[in-house]
């Protein structure tokens, strides 16, 4: 770890706690990995299907089923295989519908045991949470000490974002978990080029490859940017380059060969021409599956933020989504952590978690596809890395036990406190510098991704309703299935212009967001829900009671 600067001998840090968290490194962060998992397995059965859950498992069963990958291929198969296996060993099957979602619905259905499926396929998605924890932990430990690895540990274990990815079937927190892999992983290698380094490296590139399409940029930026850092901070000469470059070519050379043979095998080693190309490649689905995310990317994708719908996206959505969606307790630890990497630049491991996250919030910021903070996952281990630096700062200058739970302490209870009062619904997540209306923000992923119709339905029975009207973006958008797999009453749906009498549900994702995609919905300038306050709440879900016989006037 460096020796970070202060102005006299921080007593406490370096003769109490930092030998205390060095000797029982492995046992804490064990623990603290385990409460975190534990956390998340406790979710499976609360929350209710989000929106992409169902496809995933579609694509993902057709994949272990019929080894083939052809319903959706613009993500690659990683994620989606292992969150289809525990399903698959269960006794689902593929049903062959075409259309990827409700292909998912069908295939849960044919299950039999909603729950247990669910549960299933969420828990194929935990292996991705523990290997970011490893990465965290390696990654931490090996650059700075144990100590900081206890403490970046911790706080990656504690991001509400960290939490809600893992808790749900998606590709996200693999996409996290691997492009951190396969960076520290080419940190590693380039420090001591062994044949068996240079395995794990092409083990990791793979992994991170098969997990999402952007793991294609954000793995060559990142890496690049450490360049950056190596060139700045060393300051080689040309002849010394250029015995780096040639002590490494052979084994950078195996983790290709191992990275690709990995890759294709994971396609079932097919081989085939590339649409638009007269190029035979070995797994053309893969390629295929990169021309489909670039005109995904290309063509845009409904989203809001502030106030405003777009398919284009912002520049600035993703550092709006972090400063939202991150607990400020973190966020002031990342700013004292940022000031120790630059202030300690001589040394290159200080600057490669600030290269790492930056790396991927470049290229993110100039991307058009702004659905939700999940889509830049990997930052999460860069910051964690350097929020502990900050940590271990302010430790430092409070010289005291005292004086450490008065200012470290208080920001790891804040912390600790701000993000279990969400348990479960980690998705819906804000700190306080949203207020108390995010929806006006921030929505779908971010915030109402159809997580909380398993609370809506205990709610209604609670006020002893037998219907109600219901506009939502949730995974399962089907009346038959809402009322059997949650116990909803009956459900009609929503009119834009004139609410129904008794109970109606408004998702806010679906008023910002998702009725302006939906071709065959007549279009109100100002829906009646827009236009008064909600009865009640129930997580993010916005409750109207309108009374039978009342009338009621809106402008539309």
């Amino acid at each position: 770890m460096p020796q970070l600067r202060h102005s006299s001998q921080p007593a406490f840090w370096e003769a109490r706690l930092a030998p205390f968290l060095e000797k029982y490194c492995l046992v804490l962060c064990l623990s603290l990995v385990g409460i975190a998992c534990l956390r998340i397995i406790s979710t499976y059965d609360a929350l209710s299907l989000t929106a992409d859950e169902p496809a995933h498992l579609a694509c993902g069963m057709e994949y272990v089923a019929d080894h083939v990958y052809t319903i959706d291929i613009q993500n690659p198969p990683l994620a989606r295989a292992m969150e289809a296996l525990g399903p698959y060993l269960a006794g689902a099957r593929p049903t062959g519908l075409s259309v990827m979602r409700e292909e998912g619905l069908a295939i849960i259905a044919q299950a039999g045991n909603f729950d247990r499926t669910i549960f299933l396929m969420r828990l194929g998605n935990l292996p991705f949470f523990l290997m970011a924890c490893v990465v965290v932990y390696w990654w931490s430990w090996q650059s700075f000490g144990k100590s900081v690895a206890v403490l970046a540990t911790g706080l990656f274990t504690l991001l509400p974002t960290n939490l809600a990815d893992a808790g749900i079937a998606t590709t996200d927190m693999s996409l996290g978990a691997t492009v951190g892999a396969v960076f520290f992983a080419t940190i590693y290698w380039a420090d001591k080029p062994t044949w068996r380094r240079a395995l794990l490296l092409g083990l990791c590139a793979a992994l991170s490859f098969l997990s999402k399409a952007t793991a294609l940029g954000y793995v060559p930026i990142t890496i690049s940017l450490a360049l950056a850092c190596y060139l700045a901070v060393r300051r080689p000469s040309w002849q010394e380059l250029w015995y780096v470059v040639r002590q490494r070519t052979g084994t950078l050379a195996l983790a290709a060969f191992t990275a690709a043979m990995l890759m294709w095998a994971a396609y079932w080693f097919s081989f085939g021409i590339v649409p638009g190309t007269n190029i035979s490649l070995p797994a053309p689905e893969y390629f295929r599956g990169i021309q489909d995310a670039l005109t995904h990317d290309q063509s845009g994708h409904g989203a809001f933020l502030l106030g405003e719908y777009r398919r284009t996206g912002w520049w600035y959505y993703f550092p709006v989504a972090l400063a939202l969606k991150t607990p400020i307790a973190f966020l002031i630890l990342l700013g004292l952590g940022t000031f120790v990497c630059l202030r300690e630049r001589a040394r290159m491991v200080s600057l490669f978690p600030l290269a790492f996250s930056l790396g991927i919030l470049v290229p993110a910021m100039f991307g058009r596809i702004d659905i939700g903070i999940r889509h830049i996952e990997p930052i999460y281990i860069g910051l964690s890395i350097i929020a502990a630096l900050g940590l271990v700062q302010l430790l430092q200058w409070a010289h005291s036990g005292i004086n450490s739970a008065l200012t470290a302490g208080v920001l790891a209870v804040w912390m600790v406190i701000s993000v279990a009062i969400h348990h479960p619904d980690y998705l819906a997540y804000f700190n306080e510098f949203a207020g108390k209306n995010p929806e006006n923000i921030l929505v779908d992923s971010n915030y109402d991704w159809g997580q909380d119709l398993k609370f809506l339905a205990k709610r209604l029975h609670e006020l002893g309703v037998e219907q109600f009207s219901l506009a939502s973006l949730d995974g399962v958008m089907r009346s038959d299935y809402l009322e059997a797999w949650y116990g909803l009453p009956k459900v009609k749906i929503v009119s834009d212009s004139t609410p129904s009498p008794g109970w109606n549900v408004i998702s806010p994702s679906f008023d910002k967001s998702f009725r302006f995609q939906l071709n065959d919905r007549p279009t109100v300038v100002r829906p009646w829900y827009d236009q008064i306050p909600p009865t009640e709440r129930v997580g993010p879900l916005r409750l109207y009671y309108i009374p039978p016989g009342q009338p009621s006037r809106f402008v539309h």
